[in-house]
């Protein structure tokens, strides 16, 4: 048994990998979602976790943003409470922004500093970051008082492909850490503080138009990035990564074939299918037979353009694709619009209203 559980997280990501088998399911969990993730989607899927007695074996923090974090905090406070009826992850995975970013500690006080109430309201992607930074180190600390691994098999280490063993083995699952690289990280870290030389005077003067167009660049944080095989099926997760990122990290891991490319049942779409994260050469080089996005119109995702190289790819290439989104949104309804399942080679899955997770 193999599947992956895509839970309603709005404009987040929160999944459920399910593997074991029918009489013995076993679960790894990936990212909480935004605010209202946890209560109203995933806390019932855990409970029937728990009265199951099935384990989770590990849950996974892909990156510090908000929309991923967050649920995972109310998880962890409420595993801390007497009495409840969750299930008790065996592990945590989780590269905190400074250890993984910000290792010299002089990007997060700059950021900090930089980001004041006033201005997250109007730099909406930096004052995430922030956020993030600090609710990722709550998570850590919840982790730690529950006596939790953290990190297990990577030498205490950053969750990195340099760091990883080959291949991780859960049960009937394998899996294999694909991003980021160190030099993925060194280089974002050095973009971080190119971003924060450039725009630190402009934010500073508090121009409303200045901040905005200043929060257009702000870098990419880093994702660990999954691929996870099962029963002859292999899926890719992949945070809100970037898609070159994850060619360096499958290229590093050997599993690009000679022509640099590489074949999966699922790919899960870079950062909700936004086309700032994922380019159409990726999509002929890194192929799927179904495309999920976690997105439910928030910035435009999935934007309309990553849709179209979807269908468009496939088509040229003759294969038969599946799009399953978490929600219906602008994009998609133009998409079947525009370009109709009838006249290219893709169908699309919508979870449905009020649902609280949609299985792959």
């Amino acid at each position: 048994m193999f599947e992956l559980h895509a839970v309603q997280a709005a404009f987040g990501d929160c999944l459920l990998i399910k593997f074991g088998s029918p009489a013995s399911p076993r679960f790894i969990l990936i990212d909480g979602g935004p605010p209202d993730t946890y209560k109203f989607h995933l806390k019932p899927l855990l409970k029937q976790i728990r009265s199951s007695n099935a384990p989770l074996d590990l849950v996974v923090l892909s990156h510090v943003d908000n929309d991923h974090t967050i649920g995972l905090l109310e998880y962890f406070a409420e595993l801390r409470t007497p009495g409840h009826s969750l299930p008790t992850p065996g592990a945590l995975w989780h590269n905190s922004f400074t250890a993984t970013i910000d290792p010299n500690g002089v990007i997060a006080p700059r950021l900090t500093a930089l980001i004041s109430p006033a201005r997250a309201s109007v730099m909406a992607e930096s004052g995430l970051a922030v956020n993030g930074i600090g609710e990722g180190s709550s998570l850590r600390v919840q982790a730690l008082a529950l006596g939790m691994p953290m990190n297990q098999g990577f030498g205490g280490g950053l969750v990195t492909v340099d760091n990883a063993p080959a291949v991780l083995n859960f049960a009937n699952l394998k899996v294999t850490v694909v991003g980021p690289t160190q030099a993925n990280l060194d280089a974002l870290e050095q973009k971080w503080i190119d971003w924060l030389d450039t725009h630190e005077p402009a934010v500073a003067s508090g121009d409303p138009f200045v901040m905005a167009n200043s929060d257009q660049s702000v870098p990419n944080l880093s994702s660990i990035m999954l691929l996870a095989e099962g029963d002859g099926r292999r899926m890719l997760l992949t945070g809100d990564g970037r898609s070159d990122h994850l060619l360096d990290g499958l290229a590093q891991a050997s599993l690009l074939d000679t022509a640099g490319k590489m074949h999966v049942d699922v790919l899960k779409m870079p950062h909700h299918g936004s086309n700032r994260n994922i380019t159409r050469k990726f999509l002929t080089k890194v192929t799927a037979d179904v495309y999920v996005a976690s997105a439910n119109g928030k910035d435009d995702n999935p934007d309309l353009a990553t849709l179209i190289w979807i269908a468009e790819t496939a088509k040229a290439q003759g294969r038969q694709v599946q799009i399953v989104v978490t929600n219906q949104t602008p994009s998609t309804e133009k998409l079947l619009e525009e370009y109709p399942p009838t006249d290219f080679t893709y169908s699309l899955r919508v979870m449905p209203a009020g649902a609280h997770h949609i299985v792959i």
